[in-house]
């Protein structure tokens, strides 16, 4: 698709011009994610958020659901299905990506202020393959978290576009990927017997891409 193509059809979604050209210009899932580590890291000074992709791009910042969903709509501008992926956690944050196939083979965007959870290269070979990269590195302190991941989901499914351009929270995403089915990585037995990480993995989680405000870590 030529880029006055995926301009046309940015416009067409509802996105102001501005912010049209700025994700119509990005060429490849790489791309994508290197503008995505570009933008700010939303802390939610306010509240929890899930804004749309026009106003997370009003706002000049995002976090991960946020980042996910401006990810799946510039990879739709590519040619690629809009798709969210939902990680669920044990006492932790969840976590959202924008998946992608080339090839065959699964990749994914995320927009996230850690090291590690961040941009897979389409080398996996199915969702699981896909999640499973994760699953070492998802932690809080010691304790590796991460419990089940969804079925990657369509946004085009929510029937219109106001995960697009629509004003306010779109609080219908968040539902629906918390909804879809999950598939479990590990179960109770299994994740008592985890490995703890130590001091030097531990310590990875002072690296952010943006620093976070004392407020926030008061509540991390």
């Amino acid at each position: 698709m030529s880029l006055a193509a995926r301009l046309r059809l940015a416009e067409r979604r509802g996105l102001p011009r501005p912010h049209a050209t700025t994700l119509a210009r990005l060429r490849t899932p790489r791309a994508i994610q290197d503008w995505l580590c570009r933008l700010p890291q939303n802390f939610e000074p306010d509240g929890d958020t899930a804004r749309s992709v026009k106003g997370a791009m009003d706002a000049g910042c995002a976090h991960c659901i946020e980042g996910a969903m401006i990810a799946a709509f510039a990879l739709w501008l590519q040619g690629h299905p809009p798709l969210l992926l939902d990680f669920c956690a044990h006492r932790d944050m969840d976590h959202v990506i924008a998946p992608f196939r080339v090839g065959g083979k699964w990749g994914a965007i995320s927009k996230t202020n850690y090291a590690c959870l961040r941009w897979r290269d389409p080398v996996y070979r199915s969702v699981r393959e896909l999640a499973m990269s994760y699953f070492h590195e998802y932690a809080k302190g010691p304790r590796k978290t991460l419990r089940s991941y969804s079925v990657p989901y369509d946004l085009r499914k929510l029937g219109d576009d106001g995960w697009i351009a629509g004003e306010g929270n779109r609080w219908e995403v968040t539902i629906r990927i918390t909804e879809i089915r999950h598939m479990a990585i590990v179960g109770e037995r299994e994740a008592r017997a985890l490995r703890p990480r130590d001091r030097v993995e531990v310590e990875t989680d002072r690296i952010t891409a943006f620093p976070i405000p004392a407020w926030k870590r008061q509540r991390l």
